[in-house]
């Protein structure tokens, strides 16, 4: 599933950045998920529960990092 959500950043003048979040495949029905976006300089994280909560932001190699470690300690 894909959500777009205009950032924060953005003006009212037309010039919006948009960020596509991405639920994972591996959540259940039960609200309890990891979403992630892909932005310019960033990967960003949240709990889909707080849309509006605070969220994750990772430069590329620190997201490759979190995925290697998480796939060996799984």
């Amino acid at each position: 599933m894909i959500t777009w959500r205009k950032s924060s950043f953005s003006g009212t003048n037309g010039g919006c950045v948009e960020v596509a979040w991405r639920t994972s495949s591996f959540s259940g029905t039960n609200g309890n998920c990891v979403e992630v976006a892909h932005a310019p300089a960033a990967v960003l994280v949240r709990d889909s529960k707080y849309a509006d909560g605070p969220v994750l932001s990772l430069p590329g190699f620190g997201w490759r990092v979190l995925v290697a470690r998480l796939a060996t300690d799984a």
